[in-house]
């Protein structure tokens, strides 16, 4: 009689769970802060001085209601894909693929220009030094290459540095805030001189509106980690709601420094404004600390983009969305790896185009309309799952009027956008009714459909 060979069941590689708070704080502002170092300016040049600041607050309130819903809804469905994961469990397989689609194009157009502007500063500075013509797009692409081999070997020692860097970069803002003398107007600073009121009326802060969103663009990316924290429900909220308070603290500072030493006329269309903001001042110790801050911000929000776009990808790939052959899972790092690769050439292509206004406008599109699910996704959330049938790792308050007023302030944003930005607004639009009908007429047939629901919450009838 033959002994019976038993054959041990084959382990699941799966994404390492390393994360803490502060790799959430620094995932979240790391992505974001590199608005305050470039791109916000440009809402400047929409609606003035003022109508930047009115842009900043209004849109930080949009933010706020962001980081709220994504702290409740995040901290419960704890998986990787954040907002598509979401997504798959509370509306339906199509608004699935299109939020991961919102996802991996907002981030990896985030990269792009984050690449770009990393190229552009090192132009300048060579300029500086008498070194003409230099060609920044090998240094664009040294970056993105350099962060993806990051995000290659590891998530706990791509955010570890992205935390190191990212706090660097803020306190450098602070630094230089106090370097100016604010406490002395007229010294350093010259606010009564260069800002003119509303030089475009009421239209032109509706219309800054689209660029103020550089302010805070990207904190959602929390939830792109919440598969990797040690515990999502305390990880998510604690570093998503902390990293928005800082935000709002830069971007204010951020706004009085540059309004108060550039004319509002340069600094709406100034590639790098705070850089730009300290060599006015004539400091070195200023200019130095303001390059290297810029940089760091620069190469924090790539790396922060890499890890989110590649675990949107992963995401999709996993449950058969797009081919499965990116949803593998390095067996020594524990990385999706495959979805770090082949997102590299697309970033990479968009920043040799060196159209930065332009990529930072899709950047912001394919964002606002993830934003705007997210405040359809909060009211069938608490329809389907009522307080107390499921737990929460974080309740956000005043609810329904956070999904409420992002539903508008979204509204007020695509409104401004088509001001300035109109064609691309509907070539965006065009993009997704393509894919949306390729992934129902072809990709949808290779889902798994009974493998979709993944949570263990009771079913609501007729799911």
């Amino acid at each position: 009689m033959s002994a019976q060979v038993i054959e041990a069941p084959k382990q699941h590689i799966s994404l390492k769970k390393v994360l803490s708070p502060i790799h959430i704080w620094g995932l979240g502002v790391g992505i974001v802060l590199v608005g305050e170092y470039m791109g916000w300016n440009f809402s400047v040049a929409k609606g003035g001085a003022l109508g930047s600041l009115i842009a900043c607050w209004v849109i930080g309130l949009l933010y706020t209601c962001v980081a709220m819903i994504d702290s409740e809804v995040t901290s419960t469905v704890a998986a990787a894909g954040g907002q598509y994961t979401q997504a798959k469990h509370i509306i339906g397989p199509l608004m699935a693929f299109n939020v991961a689609l919102y996802l991996v194009l907002a981030y990896t157009m985030l990269e792009a220009a984050d690449a770009t502007v990393f190229g552009d500063l090192l132009q300048e500075v060579a300029g500086n030094f008498g070194v003409a013509n230099l060609d920044p797009r090998p240094f664009a692409f040294l970056c993105i290459m350099f962060l993806a081999w990051l995000n290659y070997r590891g998530v706990f020692i791509t955010l570890t540095f992205n935390f190191v860097i990212t706090a660097f970069a803020f306190v450098a803002i602070i630094l230089v805030f106090f370097g100016v003398a604010p406490w002395s107007p007229g010294v350093v600073l010259h606010h009564a001189d260069l800002i003119h009121g509303l030089p475009y009326g009421w239209i032109g802060i509706i219309a800054a509106f689209q660029f103020g969103m550089w302010y805070y663009l990207g904190i959602e990316g929390t939830c792109q980690a919440a598969e990797e924290c040690r515990s999502a429900a305390r990880s998510i909220p604690l570093g998503t709601m902390s990293g928005m308070i800082t935000l709002v603290i830069a971007a204010s500072l951020t706004w009085y420094i540059c309004s108060g030493l550039l004319p509002w006329e340069y600094l709406g269309q100034a590639t790098t404004p705070l850089y730009d903001a300290a060599r006015v001042t004539n400091s070195t110790w200023m200019q130095v600390v303001m390059f290297v801050a810029t940089v760091f911000s620069n190469l924090a929000s790539a790396n922060g983009c890499i890890n989110d776009a590649s675990r949107a990808w992963f995401s999709l790939s996993r449950d058969r969305y797009m081919p499965p052959v990116f949803g593998a899972v390095h067996p020594r790092y524990r990385t999706p790896y495959r979805s770090v690769l082949f997102l590299i050439p697309i970033a990479v292509s968009f920043a040799f185009t060196n159209l930065l206004d332009q990529i930072i406008t899709f950047s912001i599109l394919s964002g606002l309309l993830g934003y705007t699910f997210m405040s359809i996704n909060m009211m069938r959330f608490r329809r389907l799952w009522p307080l107390g049938s499921i737990h929460r790792g974080y309740i956000h308050p005043f609810h329904p009027l956070p999904a409420v007023m992002l539903f508008l302030l979204c509204t007020t944003v695509y409104f401004a956008t088509y001001l300035g930005y109109g064609s691309q607004l509907l070539a965006i639009m065009a993009f997704f009714i393509i894919a949306s009908l390729w992934f129902s007429l072809h990709r949808y047939k290779f889902v798994k459909r009974g493998d979709q629901f993944t949570m263990p919450w009771p079913r609501p009838k007729g799911y």
